[in-house]
């Protein structure tokens, strides 16, 4: 009997235990989106949740992929500043870590501003729609930003005629928010990507060893925009870049396309297609890179960006 009991209680309590984990999987996507707006608009109306009315690291455009993935551990670690054209100065740090999983061609990414400080004007905070009793706290200060988290894959390694050939999912957490004052908007997001490259070298010098490198890239992106409802768009970019083992100057093209600029109304005020000009530059120096780079926003993200950060390679795989 008492056999029996023991082992009446111990089902009783696995099967309270397995409940709560399938209650606490069921509710934790409504815990990441608890703190958005409750608001409905109606679907043929743009929420206006877009790059143009929140801060510079709300809704970021992506980063062109070159066709390759991270072979070692890299860290990096940079700072930025954007001029916003309506108004405003932001500036940042930020950080970035590639981690390689178990191979080669395939890593984690994770990255994030980890704080940001901004000054804002009265005139743009009224025009991204910032509330009357919002607007003294919105005019300055410093809030952690969004972490990013990706897995990027390479599939095909160039030869011959094949190019190189990458896949990479990432998601968006809703680990800022900060609404209220247009900085960050408390809603997870993601992204899928994939990209194909090509090489052609340049020049016989053995020294220098330049090549010439093309990507393309397309894929889906999409973040909720309030309870219920969600921004989809289609990804695009491409990038030409000039290489050697001294330095990498790239130049990409990119940018998302959302739905709601189609509304039949107020789409014009939607604003979800941000365009940006990218220059990047590295230097290479031993097992650092010198990084800077300057983003131009083209359309639908009106800010104008530059970086200089620093990153430390290290071969975790060699045996």
């Amino acid at each position: 009997m008492l056999f029996r009991s023991v082992c009446t209680i111990f089902v009783t309590e696995s099967l309270k235990v397995k409940r709560n984990i399938l209650l606490i999987l069921l509710v934790w996507p409504l815990m990441m989106v608890a703190q958005t707006p409750l608001d409905k608009p109606a679907l043929n109306t743009a929420t206006l949740v877009s790059p143009e009315y929140f801060g510079p690291n709300a809704f970021p455009v992506p980063e062109v992929m070159d066709g390759r993935v991270e072979g070692d551990l890299r860290m990096e670690v940079a700072g930025d500043y954007f001029n916003g054209r309506h108004g405003g100065h932001t500036t940042d740090i930020s950080l970035r870590v590639n981690i390689p999983l178990w191979t080669r061609r395939a890593n984690l990414s994770v990255w994030m501003p980890v704080t940001e400080w901004w000054r804002n004007t009265e005139a743009n905070l009224r025009r991204c729609h910032v509330e009357e009793e919002n607007l003294a706290g919105a005019k300055k200060g410093h809030v952690p930003g969004d972490v990013y988290v990706s897995v990027d894959m390479h599939l095909l390694t160039e030869r011959g005629w094949r190019p190189d050939w990458v896949v990479r999912a990432a998601l968006k957490t809703a680990s800022s928010n900060y609404f209220y004052w247009a900085r960050y908007y408390d809603s997870p997001g993601y992204f899928f990507d994939t990209s194909v490259a090509k090489s052609w070298d340049v020049g016989h010098s053995k020294q220098w060893g330049h090549n010439v490198r093309l990507a393309l890239s397309t894929g889906f992106l999409c973040w909720q925009t309030d309870n219920g409802r969600q921004d989809d768009a289609v990804q695009y970019g491409v990038m030409v870049k000039w290489e050697n083992r001294y330095f990498d100057l790239a130049q990409s093209l990119a940018g998302y396309s959302g739905w709601e600029h189609s509304a039949s109304h107020g789409g014009e005020l939607a604003h979800d297609r941000p365009a940006v000009l990218r220059t990047d530059v590295a230097f290479h120096v031993k097992k650092f890179d010198i990084v800077s780079s300057y983003v131009y926003g083209l359309r639908d993200y009106p800010y104008h960006q530059v970086r200089l950060g620093l990153a430390y390679r290290l071969n975790i795989l060699r045996k």
